[in-house]
């Protein structure tokens, strides 16, 4: 006896393409792969031994202090990948999400050094604040492709260089830089406010970023708006066709608008993890490069919210564990050579991959075809 709700398991069950599935997964699995071979052989090439390399590696990075080092990296690569793909599924490339990162670091750690609030106020406003900045500074690319139409990836290059020279001129004592009787005390903004302060997870490897739990919300909060609402409809069909998108009513120039800011927003929330758990302050020392960083891990992780997290895990493992190689004698820099060959690799494994499933298309619907022309005729003949 069949119940009500089998054929429904069934139809989810059928819907479900398992082929397409594992040509998805095959791609970033050839890349890693391929990028490991590459490794191996420059490091035999170098007399070192590989296979020792990343035992050094997987030792650290399934220790409980290794896991709780990716994790925290992996927070703001995943935020960083975030960022990037909003922009890369409007077909929009952000190429700027460095800067609006570092702009946005700045005005944060300056507003959560000015004002001392009670924390369920003063974290809410600096990461507004943040978002603010993002946004706005990405916007000013998205003003001038609807209205000028420069290129986006023209406009936020040279934003990222406009950044630079505004965090050199306000990063000075005496204007962000807290300076007192001639003594500067460093090219950085004030300790922000203790209220500021994110809350950590105590675990047996060390403090983990409770931060964590916003890249999650931030990443179903951008599958949802992928696939459960009008405004990301509109968004992927203008990225696949402008033209279309305009025939069907969709108002191209606001969707390039908003979809830029948003993106900048996010970008916003990049280096808000070490500015809240970490720094409290925004300096020299910040990380640059993120927002390149996330271009890779978007690029690796297919603009989708899991595949994103699978690729900044990655790369948060690569980076936490590339530390420890030093100390065995092994080339530091053989972890910014599997970095390189992995993105490029990954493009030639979708490539691959994607000829692959539309051959594999092609062989099922002439099969299809050659059974419904074979039974035509056996109908013919028994007729």
């Amino acid at each position: 006896m069949t119940t009500s709700t089998e054929p429904a398991k069934r139809g989810f069950l059928q819907r479900i393409d398992r082929e397409r599935m594992v040509l998805g997964l095959a791609a970033p699995v050839l890349a890693v792969i391929i990028s490991v071979l590459i490794c191996s052989v420059l490091l035999l090439v170098s007399g070192k031994n590989p296979v020792q390399a990343f035992q050094t590696m997987a030792n650290y990075g399934f220790a409980s202090n290794g896991q709780v080092a990716v994790l925290n990296k992996a927070v703001t690569y995943y935020l960083a990948g975030v960022a990037v793909a909003f922009g890369f599924r409007m077909n929009l490339f952000n190429i700027g999400a460095d800067g609006q990162y570092q702009l946005a670091m700045m005005g944060a750690a300056f507003v959560g050094a000015t004002v001392n609030l009670p924390s369920f106020i003063e974290i809410p406003l600096v990461l507004i604040v943040a978002m603010l900045i993002g946004a706005a500074w990405a916007g000013v690319a998205g003003v001038l492709k609807v209205t000028r139409g420069v290129n986006e990836v023209i406009s936020t290059i040279m934003l990222n260089s406009i950044t630079t020279a505004i965090i050199g001129v306000l990063l000075v004592p005496g204007i962000l830089a807290p300076k007192t009787g001639g003594v500067t005390y460093g090219i950085q903004t004030k300790t922000m406010a203790t209220s500021s302060d994110f809350f950590s997870i105590t675990t047996q490897g060390g403090q983990l970023y409770g931060f964590i739990f916003v890249a999650i919300a931030v990443g179903v909060g951008f599958q949802l708006v992928l696939t459960r609402t009008r405004f990301g409809f509109d968004l992927r069909a203008t990225g696949r066709s402008e033209s279309a998108a305009a025939a069907s009513g969709v108002n191209v120039k606001r969707m390039v608008l908003t979809s830029m800011c948003i993106s900048g927003a996010l970008a916003g929330l990049i280096g808000m993890p070490d500015l809240l758990q970490n720094s409290h302050v925004f300096g020299q020392g910040f990380q640059v490069g993120l927002g390149f960083t996330g271009i890779a891990i978007a690029l690796l992780g297919r603009n989708t919210p899991f595949g994103i997290a699978f690729a900044a895990l990655l790369w948060a493992f690569l980076d936490a564990t590339g530390g420890q190689l030093p100390l065995q004698g092994f080339p530091p820099e053989i972890v910014n050579v599997m970095e390189g060959t992995i993105v490029i690799c990954v493009v030639v494994a979708y490539e691959l991959v994607r000829r692959f499933g539309l051959k594999r298309q092609q062989q099922k619907v002439g099969a299809q075809l050659a059974a419904q022309a074979a039974s035509a005729v056996k109908k013919e003949v028994a007729a």
